[in-house]
């Protein structure tokens, strides 16, 4: 089924994309070149500053402006009108090349032109495109212009495209896949797992697309109300706690007497944490109580410590006598 999924869907859908992109758009095409390319390019034409595309202002890329002057070199870039065809005027030729409508032919029935589809028509592909954040390094801006998405590893390119076109109605401008193999597991009979290999295509979209923002982001109020929303409706914390109790009682729970204390700090990290919150508690207690005094001072106010008076354990003379008699 992915296979004819993949022959059909290939040849049945294409992106337009448009003859001149953003600047927005050209620096995420230029970040997104594979790291071979960018090394290459590096020792060339030198470093290329971060949030500057390397593109021309016609838009072409070093590899597209090489190509451009080595068919000029060899005199074998056709002529508009009589005249020499310039890199704009080629960047355009070759976009609506690369977005042409393939799998398409026009058949004459009665006079009339009619597009005829040519392959066969998939309706309903079962595939399964799971879309996640971006890789944004620390300290840098989101990238609207690109989406990220974990994909099986049987589908192409190709097919990425035409199914964001197609179902979403997404356009493209480029598309980087590369696969992740689960770490081969060390000890005797032990199978590598699967579910651990996937496969990430990280695509460069025509509109911006601005993913929700984090937890993390957002403000006091607005990360509290988000929490509390996602546990309403998904119980995310409970569900952990409850796997987390079922794990500890399966392993170690066969004992007599044996009983889970909350929160469960049964690892030595949790318990070294636990001690760190509570210590950090105390010394912000101490340390505003230190700075409420010093205002104080400060503006020559007077300030007494009601200390606690220690009961004395030493018997009294009279309970001593009391005792003796």
């Amino acid at each position: 089924m992915m296979q004819a999924l993949a022959l059909t869907v290939r040849r049945l859908y294409s992106t337009k994309p448009p003859t001149s992109l953003s600047e927005a758009a050209r620096v995420a095409r230029t970040t997104s070149t594979p790291l071979a390319v960018r090394l290459r390019r590096r020792k060339r034409f030198g470093p290329t500053p971060v949030s500057v595309s390397d593109s021309t202002p016609e838009g072409l890329t070093p590899t597209e402006l090489a190509r451009y002057n080595r068919l000029k070199a060899l005199q074998k870039l056709k002529e508009i009108n009589g005249e020499q065809v310039t890199d704009a005027q080629w960047i355009e030729r070759l976009n609506e090349r690369r977005s042409r409508v393939r799998g398409f032919k026009t058949v004459q029935r009665e006079g009339v032109e009619e597009t005829e589809v040519v392959g066969r028509r998939v309706y309903l592909p079962n595939i399964v495109m799971r879309l996640v954040r971006n890789n944004t390094l620390k300290g840098e801006p989101y990238n609207p212009y690109e989406a990220t998405f974990r994909i099986p590893k049987s589908v192409t390119k190709t097919d990425i495209r035409s199914y964001l076109l197609a179902v979403y109605g997404v356009q493209t401008t480029y598309i980087r896949t590369d696969n992740y193999i689960a770490p081969e597991p060390s000890g005797r009979n032990r199978a590598r797992k699967t579910f651990k290999t996937y496969k990430r295509a990280v695509v460069g979209l025509v509109d911006p697309f601005y993913y929700p923002h984090r937890i993390e982001d957002m403000g006091e109020k607005e990360q509290h109300a988000r929490t509390q929303w996602l546990e309403d409706n998904f119980q995310i914390m409970y569900t952990r706690a409850m796997r987390k109790y079922e794990l500890l009682r399966m392993t170690k729970g066969q004992g007599k007497g044996w009983k889970i204390k909350q929160p469960m700090a049964t690892k030595r990290s949790h318990i070294l944490r636990l001690v760190a919150e509570r210590r950090e508690k105390r010394e912000g207690l101490i340390l505003g109580q230190v700075q409420r005094w010093q205002k104080l001072r400060e503006k020559g106010e007077r300030f007494s410590l009601d200390l606690p008076t220690k009961k004395s354990k030493t018997p009294s003379p009279e309970s001593e006598n009391a005792t003796t008699n």
